[in-house]
Formats: structure tokens, C-alpha cells, sequence
């Protein structure tokens, strides 16, 4: 009698979906190593280093010996700074308590879900969607919820679309602003109508992802837990890696009601305990001291930017926005569905994409993967050469698509 021989790894993480913006920047990697010349803008991390002040603030806390364990929720001094920040920079009244530092906003998105949510609990998610949003809400048993907003709205939700989408299931509403992957952002009257709509509930937390705040080209980022209708109910992310270009320092941090901080605090205590302890000596710096550098790169994405809209808009058939954050271009390629050069046919936003690396050697981000089929994200954290080369090479693509 034959027995089937069945995987060792857990149903959970089969039935989850991998990182599309990871996927596709390992498909270039590979592809890279066969000797092509891959252009990759899948992922989201700024080119620049780390401020030279941030770095010199690391060394000096290595030299000063702070290299063992932190408190769980982060140094004091660390959380206290945070506090600084979010008045100073947000109108968002915190205590230290209330602060909890992560090893990345994604940590922290996982905490506040793990937290929060019951098996069933549904998530509103404002869709398109960083990649990650949905597949932490499933690792939490929640239910995610896409309440869609497509290029013809700026890629942004209305409050009318909340108010239709919460049910009595809803326990969070999820969304980031400026947003990944479309670089919209939130002004300060649509924040406020969509609050007011949640404030009719008082069972339902709001999740504002902030982590692009720095990188934005409106003049004024918007806090959605300043207004008093979800003021109690609204827990703020953030972080360093976008705005002070520190991606592998690996550290994020909430402010949250108190009850909701000591609920993340419990359970990163079992997952990782404190992060690392010199990274948020370093970070320290970076909230509190000169933030000129920080300036310098949004005005550096803006220009670029401008340049990459200007070389799209004269692609026959691709539609664009303008985004006011971030730093990504999310197109519509709806018009290019059913094209197709040689043996490959464009039937999603997969296979765009796919077609792209494969004959553009440009690696792209499918929309798909972000909740928005017919769609691509688009990084131009890059260098200006690199970008007119990575259009230019989308264009003839594009050309042989019949």
C-alpha cells in the first residue's frame, strides 16, 4: 500500500502569497547573473545612503556600548523622541507608553493585526494596496475587504465608499498616505469626511500607515487621528526607511491607544523581543536633529518624478496620474490587455510584467498584487540614466505588441 507523501510545511504559509515586489526583484536578480543588463525598479528603496549625522550617531552609541537588549518597546529616549515628532510634526498628542518600536513598520502593521483581530473580523483595506496589507490581516484570521479607487479617482477611496463597505464584522480600516504603490495622498478634507464615517462606529480602529510622510509633494501631510471622531481609535505607523533612506537600519513605530501599545509590546515580546539597540540610538538623531537631508532627496524624487511623467505620457496607450508622494508611478495599461509579440499574449498585469523583464530586461511590479489588476507599480528610486534607459526600453516593447 503506497502512501502519498504530503508537504512538511504548514497550510498557512502554502496558501500564502509570496511578496510580488520581492518576486519580481529576485526574477531580475536571475536574470542579471545570466549576463543581462536589468534595469530593476520592483522595489521600494530610496537609492540614497544614510544621512552622514544618523550614521555617526550609530557609531558613537557601538562605541558608548550599546549593544545589548533594549526594552521591548523600544529605548525611552527613542520613544520620547517619537513623541517629539508626532506633535511636533503631526498635531498627534502621545506619552512614551503609548510608543511601540519595531523592527520595521511591517512589524508593526503585523503587531497591530495579531492585536486586534479575532478569526472572522473583517479589514477594510484601501485597495491598490501595499502588497503586505492583505496577507498579514490572513495571517491575523482576518478577512480582508478591497474598497477599490482607480486611476479615474486619483487611486483615492471616498468616504461614501467606507460608509457602504464597514459592516458589523469591520474592526479595522487600513490604508497608507501617500500611498504605496500609487504616491496619492490624503488631503486634509477627504481625511476628514472619511473619519466622520468611521466615528459613526465605535468598534472600528483606523491603521494609517505613514511611513512616506517625509516624501511628499503636496506641502502638507495630513494625520487622519488628529480628528476627534477617530482621534481615540486611530493608530499611526511610521518609521525610517523611507525618509531618512534607512531601509536595512530595520525600525518602525506606532503610537497607539494605550491599551492597543501594550497588546503589540506582548506579542513582539514573544516574536523579537526589542530592536536593535544602537539603530534606535541612531534614530534618536534622525527624528531630533537636522532633517536637510531628508528635504533634499523629496526634492530629488520630485524632479524625477516629473521627468518620468513626462516620458510615459508620450507612450501611446498608457494612462498616468500625477501622484503627490512617494515614490511611484502606478499606470494603466488596460489599453495593452489582450496584445500580444510572438507566443506571449498580455492577459493580466502578470504577464506584462513578465513580458517586460523578459524583452525589456526592466523589472516592474504587477498591479495585481496590489489589488489593482491592470495595473504596474514603478519605482523611480533611481538613478535619472537608469530611468530614461528603463521608459525607453518599455516603449519599444510596447511597439511590438500587436
Amino acid at each position: 500500500m503506497s502512501v502519498v507523501k504530503t508537504s512538511p510545511v504548514s497550510q498557512k504559509i502554502l496558501n500564502m502569497a509570496e511578496s510580488a515586489t520581492l518576486k519580481m526583484s529576485q526574477l531580475g536578480r536571475e536574470l542579471r547573473a545570466k549576463g543581462h543588463d536589468v534595469i530593476s525598479l520592483s522595489l521600494g528603496e530610496p537609492d540614497f545612503d544614510t544621512p552622514e549625522h544618523i550614521k555617526a550617531a550609530a557609531k558613537q552609541a557601538l562605541d558608548e556600548g550599546f549593544t545589548k537588549y533594549s526594552p521591548v518597546p523600544g529605548l525611552l529616549e527613542l520613544r520620547e523622541a517619537v513623541c517629539t515628532k508626532f506633535k511636533r510634526d503631526n498635531g498627534l498628542e502621545f506619552t512614551p507608553n503609548q510608543i511601540v518600536v519595531s523592527t520595521g513598520a511591517k512589524q508593526s502593521l503585523h503587531n497591530l493585526c495579531q492585536a486586534l483581530l479575532n478569526d472572522g473580523d473583517e479589514a477594510l483595506i484601501f485597495s491598490p494596496y501595499w502588497v503586505t496589507y492583505s496577507e498579514i490581516v490572513k495571517m491575523a484570521g482576518g478577512v480582508p475587504v478591497d474598497v477599490f479607487a482607480g486611476i479615474d479617482k486619483d487611486y483615492k477611496v471616498t468616504a461614501d465608499q467606507v460608509a457602504a463597505a464597514i459592516t458589523d464584522k469591520t474592526k479595522i480600516v487600513l490604508f497608507s498616505s501617500p500611498c504605496n504603490p500609487t504616491g496619492s495622498v490624503y488631503l486634509k478634507e477627504e481625511l476628514e469626511e472619511i473619519a466622520n464615517v468611521i466615528g459613526q462606529h465605535e468598534n472600528v480602529y483606523v491603521i494609517s500607515d505613514e511611513i512616506y510622510e517625509y516624501i511628499n509633494f503636496t506641502g502638507k501631510h495630513c494625520s487622519i487621528g488628529t480628528f476627534d471622531a477617530v482621534k481615540d481609535r486611530t493608530i499611526t505607523v511610521n518609521g525610517f526607511a523611507k525618509g531618512f533612506a534607512m531601509t536595512g537600519w530595520r525600525l518602525g513605530y506606532i503610537g497607539a491607544p494605550l491599551e492597543i501599545a501594550k497588546a503589540c509590546a506582548k506579542h513582539q515580546g514573544q516574536v523579537t523581543s526589542g530592536a536593535n539597540t544602537f539603530a534606535q540610538k541612531a534614530a534618536v538623531t534622525a527624528l531630533l536633529a537636522d532633517m536637510t537631508p531628508s528635504y533634499k532627496m523629496r526634492e530629488e524624487f520630485l524632479k524625477r518624478r516629473d521627468m518620468v511623467l513626462g516620458l510615459l505620457r508620450e507612450i501611446p496607450g498608457l494612462k498616468v496620474n500625477e501622484p503627490e508622494g512617494a515614490f511611484y508611478v502606478f499606470p494603466d495599461i488596460s489599453n495593452f490587455m489582450g496584445k500580444s509579440a510572438g507566443d506571449t499574449v498580455i492577459n493580466n498585469s502578470d504577464d506584462f510584467c513578465i513580458y517586460m523583464l523578459n524583452e525589456a530586461h526592466v523589472a516592474l511590479v504587477p498591479g495585481g498584487a496590489f489589488g489593482a489588476e491592470g495595473y504596474f507599480r514603478m519605482s523611480y528610486a533611481a538613478s535619472e540614466a537608469q530611468l530614461r534607459e528603463a521608459i525607453d526600453r518599455i516603449k519599444k516593447a510596447l511597439w511590438k505588441l500587436a
